[in-house]
């Protein structure tokens, strides 16, 4: 009796077709990086249950334009790729998407926090050379030629000044730069004092690059579980902390002695330290003069983290909650496991003035929020 083949169905055959390609690189001047990406995004919408807004698909057939120019001959740099638009647009899914399918071995996909950090460090080890920005770019970036940062912004004059060296810098090495931001290039370091000097950047980055807005009525990220993968989305927080609350979720009582933790050359108070979980309270991490390095640092030491007394931002200094946001940042990004306590609501705790708290509000939206009675 003849054996029947299985129905398979032509998304999934594209799809095998198309892991077979990413081991390939695309001939020359052909057409098939292009079809990798189109394929690479068909395939992924349709497995989440996505509908592709206009936005995104407009940017997808720009990315596939760019991966045709740059696995074929061009002879000329690419323009770059500047992705804007509201939190939770599917900016970063784009650019994941286009750095996972791009058939290149050569590509780099960072978080902007990480990369400024590494950058800031290594060019504090090259300081005495003449030139410790490129000797640090060389360590950084090697033979890389698609360069992916999520979350680009740019709120602070010193910052601003390096940004500007670093984006010169990129364009001259003829490197395919890509970036997400929750503002327009107009919108980058806001504050009036310093917007005029940072206006030769932003006109940099206009020429340089194409500016794509990614728009739509929906937040992805506030739909039900559509992020369920991910270890930081099945986090918790939890208010008010109560004892029963703690003893049902096993976590360490609010009056648990300090632990000395060594980072670097300084050492941190935590609230407990076990294995691969680490504990601090808010004011172990964000009312001291703690940095982005601090933060990945414990990272890779930790994939478990819980962070204790949270208090209404709004209470505490811009300094403070700016801290806040690059620690949830490092930890969204690093996929960390977290859970976060504090007296109130969620909504209410977040309800500060500092600039990017929108994008804080809609990673710590993923949390599963817990409260009384337990």
């Amino acid at each position: 009796m003849a054996v029947r083949p299985p129905n398979r169905s032509p998304i999934k055959s594209r799809w095998q077709t198309l892991r077979r390609l990413l081991g390939k690189v695309p001939a020359a001047g052909s057409a098939a990086a292009g079809q990798v990406i189109h394929d690479y995004f068909r395939h992924q919408a349709h497995a989440q249950g996505y509908t592709l807004s206009h936005s995104q698909q407009r940017v997808i057939d720009c990315m596939a334009r760019h991966a045709c120019m740059l696995m074929g001959t061009a002879p000329k740099p690419l323009p770059g790729l500047y992705l804007h638009g509201a939190v939770g647009r599917g900016k970063s899914w784009l650019l994941d998407g286009f750095f996972r399918a791009i058939p290149l071995a050569q590509k780099q996909r960072l978080h902007f926090h990480q990369f400024f950090a590494q950058l800031h460090q290594g060019m504090f080890e090259h300081r005495e050379q003449a030139d410790a920005l490129a000797i640090a770019l060389d360590e950084l970036l090697s033979d890389c030629r698609v360069l992916c940062f999520d979350e680009f912004h740019v709120h602070d004059i010193g910052d601003a000044m390096l940004i500007t060296r670093l984006f010169k810098a990129l364009f001259q090495r003829g490197i395919l730069l890509l970036v997400t931001s929750n503002y327009p290039p107009e919108g980058l370091l806001p504050n009036p004092l310093y917007h005029a000097r940072f206006k030769p950047v932003i006109d940099l980055i206009n020429a340089r690059m194409q500016v794509m807005e990614v728009g739509g009525p929906h937040d992805y990220r506030s739909q039900a579980r559509t992020h369920a993968h991910q270890l930081f989305t099945q986090g918790h927080y939890v208010w008010p902390a109560s004892v029963a609350q703690r003893q049902s979720l096993n976590l360490p009582g609010g009056d648990a002695p300090a632990v000395s933790l060594p980072v670097g050359t300084r050492h941190f108070q935590a609230r407990f330290c076990e294995g691969r979980r680490i504990g601090f309270t808010f004011a172990n991490l964000c009312d001291q003069p703690t940095a982005v390095m601090d933060y990945l640092e414990l990272c890779r030491r930790f994939d478990r983290w819980i962070i204790d007394d949270l208090p209404p931002l709004g209470e505490c200094s811009i300094a403070a909650q700016q801290r806040f946001i690059n620690l949830i940042d490092v930890l969204y990004d690093q996929d960390k496991h977290l859970t976060l306590l504090g007296q109130h609501s969620l909504r209410e705790s977040l309800d500060g003035d500092a600039i990017d708290l929108a994008r804080t509000r809609s990673r710590l939206g993923q949390l599963v929020e817990v409260s009384e009675p337990v």
